[in-house]
């Protein structure tokens, strides 16, 4: 069980500011995984449930063989979301 107010990954990792993510991103009909760094991490009513929310901006590294078009920010649900590596923009120490 997470602390309550926390945001986490599916294996119970704090999100933060600043970290390093990899998510399911879809291109079409297909499904890739993509690396970004989260941009803003927040919580949102959906029909009734709390559901915790990231805004992330895409690095460009990501799976299969045709380009992003755009390095947009995008916001994505964090049910499918997995930290790689925490605090990569050093924005956490200060």
């Amino acid at each position: 069980m997470s602390k309550r107010g926390v945001v986490t990954d599916y294996g119970g990792e704090e999100l933060y500011k600043g970290d390093l993510v990899a998510y399911a991103a879809r291109q079409g009909n297909r499904v890739r995984m993509a690396d970004a760094i989260v941009d803003k991490v927040t919580a949102r009513l959906v029909d009734g449930r709390l559901r915790p929310m990231l805004r992330i901006s895409p690095t460009g590294v990501e799976s299969g063989f045709t380009k992003r078009r755009s390095l947009r920010r995008e916001w994505i649900s964090a049910e499918h979301v997995r930290l790689i590596v925490p605090d990569v923009t050093g924005e956490r120490d200060q």
